[in-house]
């Protein structure tokens, strides 16, 4: 077998896994539905919201929490972490007076922890001790009503220790159009919905934008001090809660992000902010993924094109087989953000520019510019660097 061979086939089989055998994560099908049985009671649930510079979102935020159609009894602890912008003000003026929301300005940022981290912990010390669910959302999202209902009765009906939504992400720029369905379809490829939810698989995720966590499985292990230095700090508290019980991850219908990509470097800035940490600071591990990736996503158009320009037949029929099984994987990601079927032939060019935000993620790691969250960055994790330009 020559190179080309080689190179054509190893795409081709990669495929053939991803489809069949690696957790039905292209399915797109793990979907927050609605409970026809209630559950025996509705208990308190305390919302708690890390917040540094959102004037803009945090006023639609906060009126969704306050108008959830939700029977048992709701706080909100808005924890402002030094904003410059008013945040605090704005979502006091959304409460209009209402005492289920209580804003709490955090204290200096001390070493070991990382500023989202150090937030969340303020929220959670400041909660009542009646509360049994913690609800840990970002200032940007806008809830439908019905969401802590639903979150709940999943919650106590199956006795799950964590239930986290992927909410929707802004898909109308045609950055967003090409980068945001293919952002989530690898995040499902990396962490399969299915196998997360399965109780007897150790695989662990959530997504730090909706959150609804048991209060005792939280108090377990020790609140957020052992993530204190964390950056993607969602997963890393899903492997810590799945040790006390189920969890279950999925992608929300209508509660979605207010957060807005026009343009290409706002959404290269949100990939290379975290890839290389989720790498765990590897440089073998960053080398093998950007590889992986060109081969898994660029090297099946390579083929294709060489196969045809050189009449080789065997090479340009599987290329044409892999891009078709890419195709199909992609489809029902693409059909949940409602965008033309074409739209799923672009996965190659979306893996081209996501292998370059990973390898960009490296770089600025070396230069000292590492993860980070709102104007905070950290080289290392729980060091923090030099103001960035978030």
């Amino acid at each position: 077998m020559n190179v080309l061979a080689l190179l054509t086939a190893i795409p081709l089989l990669a495929w053939i896994y991803l489809l069949f055998a690696h957790g039905r994560f292209w399915r797109a099908d793990q979907i927050l539905v609605h409970h026809d049985v209630r559950p025996r009671r509705y208990p308190a649930v305390a919302v708690v919201i890390p917040a540094r510079n959102e004037a803009d979102g945090i006023a639609t935020t906060i009126s969704g929490l306050l108008a959830q159609e939700y029977p048992g009894d709701i706080t909100i602890w808005l924890v402002d972490d030094s904003s410059t912008d008013g945040t605090a003000d704005i979502a006091r003026q959304a409460a209009a007076g209402d005492p289920r929301l209580t804003v709490i300005a955090n204290q200096p940022l001390p070493p070991g922890w990382v500023g989202k981290m150090w937030a969340v912990n303020k929220g959670l010390n400041s909660v009542p001790a009646d509360s049994e669910y913690i609800f840990l959302t970002d200032a940007d999202i806008q809830h439908e009503p019905e969401l802590l209902r639903q979150l709940v009765t999943k919650s106590e009906l199956e006795n799950l220790v964590l239930t986290s939504l992927m909410v929707r992400l802004n898909c109308d720029t045609a950055w967003e159009k090409l980068l945001i369905p293919a952002f989530v379809f690898f995040f499902q490829k990396l962490y399969p919905f299915p196998r997360v939810n399965d109780p007897d698989q150790k695989l662990a995720a959530a997504a730090g934008g909706c959150m609804l966590v048991r209060k005792s499985a939280l108090d377990a292990v020790g609140g957020v001090t052992r993530i204190q230095d964390a950056v993607i700090d969602d997963c890393a508290l899903a492997r810590l809660l799945k040790r006390e019980g189920p969890v279950w991850l999925g992608l929300a219908g209508k509660t979605r992000s207010l957060r807005r990509y026009s343009r290409l470097g706002e959404i290269w800035d949100m990939v290379a902010r975290t890839a290389y940490t989720q790498l765990r600071h590897s440089p073998a591990l960053l080398i093998g993924s950007v590889a992986g990736m060109m081969l898994l996503y660029l090297m099946p158009v390579a083929s294709l094109v060489t196969g045809l320009l050189t009449g080789d037949v065997a090479v340009a029929l599987g290329s044409a087989v892999t891009l078709s099984l890419m195709t199909v994987c992609f489809l029902p990601t693409i059909q949940l953000y409602r965008l033309p079927l074409v739209w799923a032939l672009t996965l190659p060019v979306a893996g081209l520019l996501y292998g370059l935000m990973t390898w960009s993620s490296g770089y600025r790691h070396w230069r000292g510019r590492g993860g980070g969250w709102k104007g905070r960055t950290y080289s290392r994790a729980g060091e923090t660097g030099q103001q960035a330009h978030d």
